[in-house]
């Protein structure tokens, strides 16, 4: 067996550490390591004992659009049937852990804090494979999964076995190891399986479940989205701290955050719709006026009733103190440091943190958040700042990091290069490295963004182009036109329409990046964030330049009244992370351009077009 000769030859472990850093950026640590070593010499082991040296092994398999990676999939044919197998196998090197009390799937490593059920993890990864991809939904690979927990035996984990597992998942410990060989050979047959993989790999993958997509149906009618690792733990602790709010009176912030298309808001939706169904008292809020009047309209489409489970921040001004069984305040790092604003009446100007708001609402409230989306002065929505207010409202709290990434082709690796080229991670700019899960170009002018863009229109694809607020907003015009303020060059586009409703051809604000018609006007932040497209095209303006080795804010070629209002530093931050917000719309590729010569240079060098 060629995989149990590398393991037995000391190599294996390098040649995946190499691969680990083209794909993610950075090295694994020395436990990753540790881990790789001594689980996958218990389990080739295990497979030479089944006689089964002839499977094909995949190791550390990234799913289509996301870059979560399941620890192997052993690819082969059914002993019986002959059809083409594959067996998704989670590796835990666990010795002790036990379920979390009142929850279903969720339970505590010895000495390691929460963690998803191992079984509910594998069931994921096989629901999310069948999802995305073709031959795996069409049926024509089986498909099944085992967690190899092979370090614990029966008792040490015994509460474990109260989940019962699906249908196509099983669960062994080293005391089961005579079983789990059995298993093997149950499920796999001893001869070759590189056509398996070859098809399983090679398989056409189907396209993402865009968010708003389905949001309607995940809201009004069934659950809609397959939640992977940390995403289903999080969805776990929140179903868990609203039976304990319920049981046992008890009152509990939940924090999720995570980069861009790290599922946050796939998580709040999942929530709304499993929390209605059960008849919680349940509301969705945001800061951003296009999210949450883009769900309404979605979500909420023909049911006025669920229209009203979305809301914004400032209308908890003066709730009933723990009304609600949840909040979940979506998009959380836009919470502002009060809710009064020019429209507030004078009796309920309180002074109030905003923070401290949401969380009176609820029992149960949660927070998804991104620190990096900061994009205003006055926007607080910090893990530390949420956990300060739940302090002093003499509340426990639970922070949940998710670490995947399902936008960007699942390109963790491109994430890294955003957070580098923007200064927000720190060892400045390097040169792309490429990504066959996503497309990064520059463009030399912006009539070659929007020309590219066009044409994956026309394949069906969803595309924007957005900008920094480097230029004016002019009104809509009477004739029903927009002005054309986004000048460069010989080349002129619309602002995305000002007005909430139509005008013209335009949609309305609120939904520049989910209607078709936004194609062709510019969005800015305020109109991108919360939303994903398939392509994405970015023009840097003068507000954020390159200067011969650092980034260079320049307050004064900004049109953003608001962001201008801050301090020089609060500028620079914000930004920066705007050009982070619209670099990473994309799902499947981004497209750049600056207007500043130098900017464009260094863009050129680290990225070939």
């Amino acid at each position: 067996m060629h995989l149990r000769a590398r393991i037995e030859a000391g190599t294996l472990v390098d040649e995946m550490a190499k691969s680990f850093f083209h794909e993610v950026g950075h090295r694994p640590s020395a436990g990753e390591r540790g881990s790789w070593a001594s689980s996958l010499d218990v389990l080739t082991g295990d497979l030479v004992d089944a006689g089964l040296g002839d499977v094909e092994v995949l190791l550390e398999h990234r799913p289509p659009l996301t870059s979560k990676r399941a620890d192997v999939i052993l690819c082969g044919v059914h002993p019986r049937s002959a059809k083409p197998q594959v067996l998704v196998v989670e590796l835990k090197q666990w010795s002790k852990a036990r379920m979390l009390d009142s929850a279903d799937d969720a339970c505590v490593l010895d000495g390691m804090g929460e963690r998803l059920h191992p079984l509910a993890q594998v069931h994921g990864y096989c629901e999310y494979l069948r999802d995305f991809t073709a031959v795996l939904e069409h049926q024509h690979i089986d498909l099944t999964g085992v967690a190899y927990l092979h370090n614990a035996d029966d008792d040490s984990i015994r509460d474990l076995w109260n989940l019962q597992p699906a249908s196509d998942v099983r669960m062994f410990t080293a005391q089961r190891r005579g079983e789990f060989i059995d298993f093997l050979k149950s499920t796999l047959a001893p001869a070759p399986g590189a056509e398996t993989a070859d098809a399983l790999l090679g398989s056409a993958i189907r396209p993402s479940r865009q968010l708003l997509a389905v949001a309607a149906e995940e809201v009004q009618r069934q659950e809609q989205f397959v939640l992977l690792d940390e995403q289903r733990l999080a969805y776990s602790l929140v179903l868990r701290a609203v039976e304990r709010a319920r049981t046992a009176n008890a009152k509990e912030a939940i924090i999720v955050t995570g980069g861009p298309g790290s599922g946050k808001s796939v998580i709040a939706l999942a929530l709304m719709g499993e929390l209605a169904r059960q008849g919680r008292s349940v509301v969705h809020a945001t800061g951003s006026a296009a999210v949450t009047k883009t769900l309404r309209k979605v979500a909420g489409a023909r049911a006025p009733r669920v229209q009203k489970l979305f809301k914004f921040f400032n209308d908890f001004i003066d709730a009933e103190k723990n009304g609600l069984d949840v909040l979940i305040a979506d998009e959380a790092h836009r919470i502002r440091e009060n809710s009064s604003n020019r429209y507030t009446p004078a009796a309920k100007r309180t002074g109030r943190a905003q923070v401290a708001e949401l969380i009176d609402a609820a029992r149960v409230p949660v927070f998804l958040l991104d620190e990096h989306q900061v994009v205003r002065p006055g926007e607080l929505g910090t893990v530390a700042d949420i956990k300060a207010a739940a302090a002093s409202a003499g509340i426990g709290h639970r922070v949940v990091e998710l670490d995947g990434q399902f936008r960007a082709g699942g390109s963790r690796a491109y994430e890294h290069w955003v957070l580098r080229l923007l200064g927000l991670e720190p060892g400045g700019p390097v040169a792309w490295q490429g990504d066959d899960r996503f497309d990064l170009r520059v463009a030399a002018a912006p009539s070659a963004i929007e020309d590219s863009l066009r044409a994956k229109l026309v394949e069906g694809f969803g595309a924007r182009i957005a900008a920094g607020y480097s230029w004016p907003w002019g009104d809509p015009q009477a004739d029903g036109t927009l002005p054309s303020d986004v000048v460069i060059g010989d080349w002129s586009r619309p602002w995305n329409n000002k007005k909430d409703t139509s005008h013209g051809d335009a949609p309305g604000t609120p939904f520049w990046a989910s209607d078709p018609r936004g194609f062709g006007q510019v969005g800015c932040v305020y109109t991108a964030q919360g939303f994903e497209y398939d392509y994405a095209g970015v023009i840097f303006g003068e507000d954020l330049v390159w200067r011969t080795d650092r980034w260079v804010a320049q307050p004064a070629r900004s049109h953003d009244s608001q962001v201008k209002r801050g301090s020089p530093a609060q500028f620079d931050r914000a930004v920066r992370n705007t050009y982070k917000v619209l670099l990473t719309r994309g799902m499947r590729g981004a497209t750049l351009f600056s207007t500043d010569a130098e900017t464009q240079q260094l863009f050129e060098q680290p990225v070939e077009a």
